[in-house]
C-alpha cells in the first residue's frame, strides 16, 4: 500500500477538540456485520458507490422532480433508504471527491483551496490528493476486494496522484472536469480532456456524448470479471457535468421535459438500470450495496445556462459553487441492499460522504486509520434501519473554499457572513447570516438568530473549535494535513506510459 499506514476504526466528532464527543476506538467483528442471504463465501458485501457531478437534490423524481424520469434510481429509493440531509462535503467537485476519498473535510487534507489552481484542480496542476493520504480503495484492497475507479477523478492527473496510485486496481476515465477542454482553458494552456485507461491516455478528446454509456459498459465490464470475489467500484459520472450544454447520447437526446440537462439526467439513470440488472443477471443483487448520490448541488441558471441547460435543487435556497446556502452541499442520497436495507425506508438523520470510509471499512472488514484525524463516521446502523439510530455528529461544518462560514448542529444551522474578498461566480457578494432551523423552514427564509441568543452562543463555540483545528481562511488549523505537490508538471501523454 505504498507505505500508508492502515489501524482500527476511528469514530467520533468531527472536531478533535469537541469535549461534548467522545473518541471511540474498536475492532469491527465478525459479529457486528450484516448477512445478507446467499452472501458470498467471505460475508463481505460487494459495493458500488455512484456518484453524478453537479446533480441537484431536486433532480431525481424520487426526490420531487416533475421533470425528469429517473425509474431505476426511484426503484433503489422504493427497495432501500432514501437519506434526507446527506451531505457533500464541498459546493465544488475537487474538495468534495477528497472528503469522499479520505473520510476527512477537504480543508483538512489541503484541498480545499490550492495554489495556483484555486477551488479545483486545474489541468497539469502541481498539487493532487497527497499519497500519504489513505483511501476507501486502499482500505478494502487491504481486506481483499478488487477494486476499480470509473469515470471523473479530478484529484491531480499526475502520475503521482492517478487513481491507480491511490489503492484502485483498475481506472477508465477523465482526470479533470468536461469543462475543461481547449474551449475553455485561458490563452491556449490547458491540453484537451483525455480519456485514460488506467495509466495511459487512449483517446485525446472523446466523444462526451458517450461518456455515461461507456462508464456503464466498463462498470459493468469490471463486475463480471470480478464476480467471485468481493469488488469496490466507484462509478463517478461525468454528466450532467459543468458545461453549458449538457452531453447525452444520440438515443437520449430530445427525450426528456427539462431539455438538454434533463436528457443527460435521465441517461444516467438509464446507466443505473443498466448496472443493476447486470447484478441481476449474474445473481449479485443480494450481496451488493449500491449507493447513489452526488458530488455537489446543481449549477446556477445564467445567461449561459437557459432553461434546459440547469438542475434543480429544489426545495433548497443555493446552487454549486454559492454562497453557503443548503443547495451546494446538500444532495440526495439512494441505498439499496435486497435483504439487509430495508425497503421503502426514509430517514432525516445528517450524514455526510466523509461517513463512506467508515462506513465501507466496517461493511468490508477493513481498518480505518488511528494515525490521524478521520471526521466521517459509520453510518451502518442508520443505514441498517436499526431501532434508535441516530446521526453521529455534533457538528457539521460547511466550508466555502478556504473559509468557514456555517455550522450545523441537530436542527440548527447558524451561518456567517461571506467575508468581503471572497468572490463567488466571479463576483464579491455577501452571505446572509442568521441562524435558521432546517427542520422547519428547509429553505433557510427565517432567521431566527435574536429568538436564541443561547443557540447562537452555543453554535459559535463550535465554529471556534472548527477554527482550532481546521483553520479558517489565513488561519491555520493544528489538525491540517498537507496537499500532494510535484515538480514540473507536464501534460499526459496520448500513447504509453505517463511521464
Amino acid at each position: 500500500m505504498n507505505g500508508k499506514r492502515i489501524g482500527t476504526i476511528v469514530m467520533g466528532c468531527a472536531i478533535s477538540k469537541l469535549s461534548i464527543c467522545v473518541a471511540v476506538t474498536a475492532w469491527i467483528t465478525i459479529a457486528h456485520l450484516p448477512r445478507a442471504a446467499g452472501a458470498q463465501q467471505s460475508d463481505k458485501p460487494n459495493i458500488i458507490f455512484i456518484w453524478a457531478d453537479n446533480l441537484g437534490y431536486g433532480d431525481l423524481a424520487c426526490f420531487g422532480s416533475t421533470k425528469h424520469r429517473t425509474p431505476n434510481i426511484d426503484r433503489m429509493a422504493e427497495e432501500g433508504m432514501k437519506l434526507t440531509n446527506f451531505y457533500a462535503a464541498a459546493t465544488v467537485c475537487t474538495p468534495s471527491r477528497a472528503a469522499l476519498m479520505t473520510g476527512s473535510y477537504p480543508r483538512r487534507v489541503g484541498l480545499d483551496w490550492t495554489d495556483p489552481d484555486g477551488v479545483v484542480l486545474r489541468p497539469v496542476s502541481p498539487n493532487g490528493l497527497h499519497p500519504d493520504e489513505v483511501t476507501i480503495a486502499e482500505v478494502l484492497k487491504e481486506g481483499g476486494y478488487a477494486t476499480a475507479h470509473i469515470g471523473k477523478w479530478h484529484l491531480g492527473d499526475q502520475p503521482a496522484f492517478l487513481p491507480t496510485r491511490q489503492g484502485f486496481d483498475y481506472y477508465f476515465g477523465i482526470p479533470y472536469s468536461d469543462d475543461m477542454t481547449p474551449d475553455k482553458r485561458p490563452a491556449g494552456e490547458w491540453p484537451p480532456l483525455p480519456l485514460m485507461r488506467n495509466e495511459e491516455v487512449i483517446e485525446a478528446q472523446p466523444d462526451r456524448n458517450l461518456l455515461t454509456k461507456r462508464e456503464a459498459d466498463e462498470t459493468i465490464r469490471f463486475i463480471k470479471e470480478n464476480r467471485n470475489r468481493p469488488f469496490f467500484i466507484w462509478l463517478s459520472q461525468a454528466m450532467p457535468g459543468s458545461t453549458n450544454r449538457p452531453f447525452a447520447s444520440e438515443s437520449f437526446q430530445g427525450r426528456s421535459a427539462n431539455g438538454p440537462y434533463g436528457d443527460s439526467v435521465e441517461e444516467l439513470d438509464w446507466a443505473v438500470g443498466q448496472i443493476l440488472r447486470a447484478l441481476d443477471d449474474l445473481g449479485l443483487e443480494n450481496r451488493t450495496l449500491v449507493i447513489y448520490a452526488s458530488d455537489n448541488g446543481a449549477v446556477s441558471p445564467s445567461p449561459a445556462r437557459p432553461e434546459g441547460q440547469h438542475g434543480s435543487n429544489a426545495p433548497l435556497s443555493g446552487f454549486c459553487n454559492s454562497i453557503m446556502m443548503e443547495g451546494g452541499m446538500r444532495v440526495p442520497f439512494v441505498a439499496r441492499w435486497p435483504g439487509t436495507i430495508p425497503a421503502g425506508r426514509v430517514s432525516d438523520e445528517l450524514a455526510t460522504t466523509m461517513d463512506m470510509l467508515p462506513t465501507f471499512a466496517h461493511l468490508g472488514r477493513g481498518n480505518v486509520p488511528r494515525d490521524r484525524i478521520i471526521d466521517g463516521h459509520d453510518i451502518w446502523p442508520l443505514l441498517a434501519a436499526e431501532p434508535g439510530a441516530k446521526s453521529p455528529y455534533v457538528a457539521f461544518f460547511y466550508y466555502h473554499r478556504s473559509q468557514l462560514l456555517a455550522v450545523r448542529s441537530g436542527k440548527w444551522k447558524l451561518q456567517l457572513p461571506l467575508p468581503e474578498q471572497a468572490e463567488v461566480g466571479g463576483a464579491t457578494q455577501k452571505n446572509p447570516a442568521g441562524l435558521y432551523d432546517l427542520t422547519a423552514d428547509i429553505g433557510e427564509t427565517r432567521d431566527l438568530s435574536r429568538q436564541h441568543p443561547a443557540i447562537v452562543a452555543q453554535l459559535s463555540k463550535l465554529l471556534e473549535q472548527a477554527r482550532e483545528d481546521l483553520g479558517d481562511g489565513s488561519r491555520t488549523g493544528s489538525g491540517q494535513r498537507p496537499v500532494g505537490r510535484v515538480e514540473n508538471p507536464r501534460p499526459q501523454l496520448l500513447t504509453g506510459q505517463p511521464e
